[in-house]
């Protein structure tokens, strides 16, 4: 069972981890505070799905979608450019999860292919 409590603690070491690990990748300019704004939304979205748990799909797609929108967040707060590699790092989840999904659907394509009916004369 997933207590609230637990679920409030759980996301908000998340959200500090992030925010202390962004901020030694980012700019000097870019502060762990201003960073845990830009993802303090999306992790608190986050965690009202988990505990009304979402289906595991819809909330890995949900998540990847939140990360990169915080991304972009980042970007527009930070009064210094931003690496690009810390661009790249945001779309790294919607495209994992893209492969994993596209992968998914060619394993299972036998599935959906129909057999063709003898033919009858």
């Amino acid at each position: 069972m997933r207590h609230p409590l637990d679920i409030i603690a759980m996301f908000a070491a998340l959200w500090l981890l992030a925010s202390m690990v962004l901020d030694a990748l980012t700019p000097k300019e870019l502060t762990a505070v201003m960073i845990g704004i830009a993802i303090g939304p999306a992790i608190i979205i986050t965690a009202v799905f988990y505990y009304l748990r979402c289906p595991r799909l819809d909330f890995t797609v949900m998540f990847a979608a939140l990360w990169l929108i915080s991304d972009i967040a980042m970007a527009f707060i930070s009064p210094k450019e931003l690496p690009h590699f810390l661009i790249v790092l945001g779309f790294v989840p919607a495209l994992l999860i893209g492969i994993v999904l596209h992968w998914q659907r060619f394993q299972r394509r036998h599935e959906r292919l129909q057999v063709p009916a003898p033919k009858r004369g």
